[in-house]
């Protein structure tokens, strides 16, 4: 367990050794099946860590050039690229440090497909191209991010293929989990092999995407290794999976602390130095319930006798930055300056953040593995300025 009370108030905090915990976990699954696990640098870009990540995984994924260039030079292994449309002004970088290209449409591929082919020529580098399919199937249940709703923007359906893939194209790509286990891969896949499995057969590899919740407790490794080994056998294709919040899964707290206690109409409202909305964003935007050390759900017609009950504001002046799930009971009352943790905020956090407001932004820490905190980052002013004009 960390000390808190080395921790400066507001910081995002990693813990080393819980990194460590699931990339491990992720190995054990590439030494089983021959899959390349690589790092999706929208779940977790937390570049500090990259020297032990890159211990374990083959490489990054990237969803613009800006992350593909900080895979490029952070963490210098494979880099994947996938995005909805790609610029004309930015593709020529991009072929500068991505080995694996997806293209979302067949009209993306055929504007840039001479470009590939001229930087081979050029550079003698070759990057393999595939194309994001869309099975048309997804049990993700919050349209937010749901890529299979109807009209959705991402991925090619089977009747915009045909029968061959595309000269050129040597692997397929479909991204339809979010934090869902490997029976949902196996009902995912009874759709991708019913609509693409003739494709598969004239593929190089096959790109699974994210979502993939490997590291959580009680998910069904065993049954995501025999469906990896079986479609690698079945089809003949490099397997390669592309999670981001199972590499950063519950490794790490925001931290903050109480700045004033508030009592609004019988509501003991704590206002805080960090914000929902500005580093938060997902809490609201899922929407869902943080955990929060030392502390239990709570709501105002719940019973939590002896308590002390609190629901926590954020320090934007967004009317709406504060849980509006319930809120949470202490055992003591709680004071200014007292610290708050909340839990499993590293993947899908750090890389939503924002300036707003000109809040200032939580500074960046790990707990190293040899029991020392390590103050990675402090972001100041200049940040906040840069962003403007």
């Amino acid at each position: 367990m960390i000390d808190i009370s080395k921790i400066p108030s507001p910081c995002f905090v990693l813990e080393e050794r819980l990194l460590r915990r699931n990339l491990e976990i992720l190995d054990s699954v590439q030494k089983r099946t021959g899959a390349h696990i690589i790092c999706a640098l929208k779940g977790f870009s937390m570049f500090s860590t990259f020297p032990l990540v890159r211990q374990y995984l083959h490489g990054c994924t990237s969803s613009s050039l800006y992350e593909a260039r900080l895979a490029f030079e952070e963490f210098g292994q494979e880099v994947h690229a996938y995005a909805p449309a790609y610029t004309e002004k930015e593709f020529d970088e991009i072929m500068m440090y991505v080995n694996h290209i997806s293209f979302n449409s067949l009209s993306q591929y055929e504007r840039f497909k001479d470009k590939l082919a001229q930087n081979k020529a050029k550079t003698g580098k070759k990057i393999s191209a595939g194309l994001r399919i869309n099975p048309e199937y997804s049990e993700v249940e919050t349209d937010l991010y749901n890529p299979c709703v109807a009209g959705s923007r991402f991925g090619l359906t089977f009747d915009k293929i045909g029968e061959n893939l595309p000269e050129g194209i040597e692997g397929l790509h479909f991204h339809t989990l979010c934090e869902q286990g490997s029976d949902t891969l196996e009902r995912t896949l009874i759709h991708v092999e019913e609509k693409f499995g003739h494709l598969l057969h004239q593929a190089k590899w096959l790109n699974m995407g994210g979502g993939h919740h490997i590291t959580r407790k009680n998910y069904d490794i065993e049954l995501l290794v025999k469906l990896l080994n079986r479609i690698k056998e079945k089809y003949n294709v490099q397997i390669i999976l592309e999670p981001g919040e199972a590499v950063g899964w519950q490794t790490g707290y925001l931290v903050g602390s109480v700045q004033d206690i508030i009592d609004s109409r019988g509501i003991d409202v704590a206002i805080l130095d960090v914000s929902f909305t500005a580093h938060m964003p997902d809490c609201l935007e899922m929407p869902y319930k943080p955990k929060i050390w030392n502390s239990e759900n709570a709501t105002i017609n719940s019973k939590n006798e002896g308590k002390h009950v609190y629901r926590f504001g954020g320090s934007t002046c967004l009317a709406g930055d504060f849980i509006g799930m319930g809120d949470y009971a202490f055992e003591n009352e709680l004071k200014i300056n007292d610290k708050i943790v909340f839990d499993d905020m590293i993947h899908y956090t750090m890389v939503k953040t924002s300036t707003f407001n000109g809040v200032p932004h939580p500074s960046i820490g790990i707990w190293k593995e040899s029991n020392e905190f390590e103050l990675v980052r402090e972001i100041g002013y200049e940040m906040f300025k840069n962003k403007l004009s």
